[in-house]
């Protein structure tokens, strides 16, 4: 789809807004609504009254003239709920990029650039780089879970997306950063230490110090061991990666390390050990919407991560 076609069918939804039918915040909340499928904590997201926010759906679905939710029992969006979910993403997402088009125009500048990832430890050196580059472009960067993404970028809320785990929506497009093995690190002093690779039968019984749920290194874990018809022996989870290898480093459990992370790893002994699995690997992918308009800061980024020689941890033309 063209920027020109885009910003058509936006300036179409903006008069269908404007005319009455709908206001814009009731689509706004009515996507947080649809997102988290229960009232209260979308009221509590929002900063607004439930009862408030019950009759703005409920108006909505008047005006379309179809429920937009099941609500036997837990609220749960239904089929048309969910089409309609994805043209009001788009739709808004596109209004915002129109704003943000005329914005760059006019200033005359970069525009900014909106990065999400599930962890940006792998990103600071070309995220460094970037900002030395183009010091005056204004950088946002949000945490994300990967199961987030897709929507966030269909609705222009983010530019780019950087992943390591497959992203399976329509309409995004993508680039390959990076493959690298994923290891289990332990203590020196560890049985386990000595070896030079290890089963995941011989990990059945250990316990694990791994990420949450939604993280792409707790969903290797897990697939991993369910492969095997196993389940990992998890004794704590958490978000923080530097908190995870410091509690490795104590002594308290093992863990899955992405390989990226030993050459950064500094002051904290620890054994390396490879895992006997084809499938224990991460593919880091940056991915953003094909509908989109990028800015030119965000094109710039792309190019930036794409560019970069993630061996070194340098710019592909650093050495020439």
């Amino acid at each position: 789809m063209t920027f020109e076609l885009s910003c058509l069918r936006s300036i179409l939804l903006w008069g269908y807004v404007a005319g009455g039918m709908m206001e814009l915040n009731s689509l706004k909340q009515f996507l947080v609504v649809a997102r988290l499928e229960h009232l209260s904590r979308a009221a509590d997201e929002l900063h607004i009254a439930q009862p408030s926010l019950s009759r703005t759906i409920a108006r909505l679905e008047s005006e379309l003239g179809t429920p937009l939710f099941d609500r036997s029992g837990r609220l749960r969006l239904n089929d048309t709920g969910k089409l309609f979910r994805d043209h009001v993403e788009r739709a808004l997402g596109e209004l915002e990029a129109g704003r943000r088009a005329v914005a760059e125009a006019t200033n005359g500048g970069l525009g900014t650039v909106r990065l999400a990832s599930e962890t940006f430890l792998t990103l600071t050196g070309p995220l460094a780089a970037y900002k030395r580059a183009h010091p005056s472009v204004e950088i946002e960067l949000y945490w994300s879970p990967a199961e987030d993404m897709a929507r966030r970028l269909r609705a222009q809320e983010v530019d780019l997306c950087v992943a390591s785990q497959p992203l399976h929506a329509e309409g995004l497009e993508s680039a390959r950063l990076f493959d690298e093995a994923v290891e289990v690190v332990t203590t020196l002093d560890h049985p386990l230490a000595g070896r030079t690779s290890v089963t995941i039968d011989e990990l059945a019984d250990q316990p694990f110090i791994t990420a949450r749920k939604g993280h792409w290194l707790r969903g290797l874990l897990d697939r991993l061991f369910a492969a095997r018809d196993l389940t990992p022996n998890i004794v704590c989870e958490g978000d923080e990666p530097s908190a995870i290898a410091e509690l490795i480093s104590a002594g308290l459990g093992i863990g899955l390390v992405p390989a990226f992370a030993r050459r950064s790893a500094t002051g904290v002994p620890a054994a390396w050990i490879a895992v006997d699995s084809p499938g224990c690997r991460r593919t880091v992918t940056v991915y953003w919407s094909a509908d989109s308009h990028l800015s030119t800061a965000a094109r710039l980024m792309r190019s930036t991560l794409t560019q970069w020689n993630w061996s070194s941890g340098e710019p592909q033309d650093a050495r020439r």
